[in-house]
């Protein structure tokens, strides 16, 4: 999608982000009530240790050692320069999420990347973090006048949005490959606390969410669905909000997804995943637990 018409807003390729209605013959079982709420209650179960490990691991994450954050960094705000220490607000909490919208990134200048903005549409409103002392912003190395035009354009005029001008993305790990740090401020000194990136920013939306729950899930070629289930390769059906088509995705989207997966694996351990290795591989893997690809920067092209 390097080029493309946003202006039409009747254009006949919109469709309204629901399924077309057709038949799907799908080999599931039909049973009673009773018995439909007896395996829902098997399942229950499972969801609420699943609970339990989640709310272990928070807890996990409250003990965990803080580092000192000894460089001072600046950025570029709507009110001008604004130091790390700025983009708390006044609060005592702040996390930064990482988006890719800068040149060099698919979507560049029309759009940050695609993945990127479905996390940021995700966010919801912040009276609520802001409530438990919290700030959340956005960093990225696109200009201001740039960033306060895509905001305008997607809806994201909530969410503060800064200008990276040094080196924050590379000291944090987020130079090629978006993530969300964590800080904590005492005055003026600050504390980077956590760190979370790849499939773990999923939590932070709704829409991977919501699927896992329906029937069909993301329908998503590396998911365990039953056979005949409606699945297509993964990332690739993910878009702008004002930009979903009935059409096949786009060279540069698909392009993007590749070069992505190529750059996650220059971040792996030694001796994770070969170079080369098929989406479906990847996603395979990394559904069992290993980091993959939501985006990253290969030379001088960067996707999410």
């Amino acid at each position: 999608m390097c080029s493309k018409d946003f202006a039409a807003e009747d254009n006949a390729n919109k469709k309204n982000n629901t399924m077309k209605t057709t038949e799907l013959e799908l080999d599931r079982e039909v049973v009673s009530a009773k018995e439909w709420e007896a395996a829902r209650q098997q399942l229950l179960v499972k969801e609420k240790e699943l609970t339990r490990a989640r709310d272990a691991l928070a807890a996990e994450r409250r003990r965990m050692p803080w580092l000192t954050i000894e460089k001072d960094y600046t950025f570029d705000g709507p009110e001008g320069k604004a130091s790390l220490v700025d983009l708390f607000d006044g609060r005592r909490q702040l996390i930064i999420y990482r988006a890719f919208f800068e040149p060099g990134v698919h979507g560049w200048p029309d759009h940050a990347c695609v993945g990127c903005s479905m996390i940021a549409d995700h966010v919801g409103h912040l009276a609520h973090l802001n409530a438990r002392d919290t700030t959340l912003a956005f960093a990225s190395r696109s200009p201001q006048t740039d960033i306060k035009r895509v905001k305008a354009r997607m809806g994201w005029g909530r969410i503060p949005w800064y200008t990276i001008t040094d080196d924050f993305d590379k000291d944090f790990g987020v130079d090629e490959w978006h993530g969300h740090n964590a800080f904590i401020r005492d005055g003026n000194r600050v504390f980077r606390t956590y760190f979370i990136n790849a499939r773990g920013d999923e939590a932070f939306g709704t829409t991977w969410s919501y699927l896992d729950m329906t029937a069909l899930g993301r329908q998503e070629e590396w998911e365990d669905s039953p056979e005949g289930y409606p699945q297509t390769p993964p990332y690739e059906w993910w878009n702008w909000n004002d930009d979903y088509t009935d059409a096949p995705p786009s060279e540069g989207w698909s392009a993007a997804v590749e070069r992505g997966i190529q750059a996650g694996q220059g971040r792996r351990r030694p001796g994770s995943l070969r170079a080369g290795v098929p989406m479906k591989e990847m996603v395979d893997r990394e559904a069992k637990g290993e980091q993959t690809m939501k985006g990253g920067r290969r030379k001088k092209t960067r996707t999410m």
